[in-house]
């Protein structure tokens, strides 16, 4: 069947201009006080590189189902029939299904509202959660979008707004990136331990200023800049090593772990022993990071 031709009045998304292929989290209109566009939020992470396992039986080669199943009559349970429900008391529930749930309407359902404006140096980084990319949902959106992004970029401030996505209102901290916005949830207060009030409990004693100097000096000989392609997953990439020499019908053989040290006694002799190591972080000071040695394998 032929592709229906866009009408001339219809505008193009965004999104899909700029390759964004992924449903996204949350579409709905960002707005600075009388000035709004239509927007979509979409992840700015992937976890399509990791490797996920299914659970199989051995003696059949057959993926598992996970089949919702009840308790009491275990018997299976048709997923569309199930609904929500929110305990009350010791096996007691107060039930919802879909529609109900619709009925707590926020203005954040659809509308990014943003309320004020801050330093990022005030906003602390246990707060921030998962980024996301804020985009025009189509070329109309794009002049209203352009003119708060450039007003924010000259402002040199973070948003901060809120949007209802996923059953929850979530806290969004919105600013400029390369030619676009970035949005990242910010988690609620109630959701980030109280870190002073957590450790006040450890133990308190002044260190030796001869062993603290040594450190810093290692501190010194370590530094580098950030640079996340020498920090890749060894352990994804063994596991890829792993799963390619059984595919390949070869024998895996255990690995012993090497036994765990006890605690180093003498302090000060570890910290001259590191001091006197060759610097990691090399010629510039940037670090290098060893591969995860590799498992061998027995051939047939």
């Amino acid at each position: 069947m032929a592709r229906a031709k866009r009408k001339d009045s219809e505008p193009r998304s965004v999104a899909r201009l700029l390759g964004l292929t992924s449903r996204p989290a949350w579409q709905g209109h960002l707005r600075l006080s009388l000035v709004s566009c239509a927007v979509g939020l979409y992840r700015a992470t992937t976890t399509k590189a990791d490797i996920g396992f299914n659970l199989i039986n051995p003696e059949t080669g057959n993926r598992i189902k996970m089949v919702p199943t009840d308790p009491e009559t275990n018997e299976p349970v048709d997923r569309s029939t199930l609904v929500k429900g929110f305990e009350v008391d010791d096996g007691k529930y107060v039930l919802f299904d879909d529609e109900e749930l619709k009925a707590v309407k926020l203005e954040t359902t659809r509308t990014l509202d943003i309320e004020r404006f801050v330093d990022a140096d005030t906003i602390d980084r246990l707060y921030w959660d998962q980024p996301y990319i804020l985009v025009p949902s189509d070329e109309e959106a794009v002049e209203a979008y352009s003119v708060i992004r450039e007003a924010m970029a000259s402002a040199g401030k973070i948003a901060l707004g809120r949007v209802t996505m996923h059953t929850r209102e979530r806290l969004m901290a919105i600013e400029p990136r390369d030619e676009g916005l970035l949005a990242t949830t910010l988690r609620m207060n109630d959701e980030v331990v109280n870190t002073a009030e957590a450790l006040e409990s450890l133990p308190h004693g002044k260190p030796d200023k001869q062993m603290v100097d040594i450190a810093t000096r290692i501190i010194e000989q370590q530094k580098g800049t950030f640079d996340t392609k020498l920090f890749v997953d060894r352990y994804e990439d063994a596991l890829r090593d792993l799963i390619e020499e059984k595919r390949r019908g070869h024998k895996i053989k255990a690995v012993r772990e090497a036994p765990v040290k006890g605690n180093v006694v003498d302090l000060m002799d570890a910290l001259k022993k590191s001091l006197n190591a060759k610097n990691p972080a090399g010629e510039g000071g940037t670090a290098t990071v060893r591969k995860f040695p590799k498992k061998k394998a027995a051939r047939k």
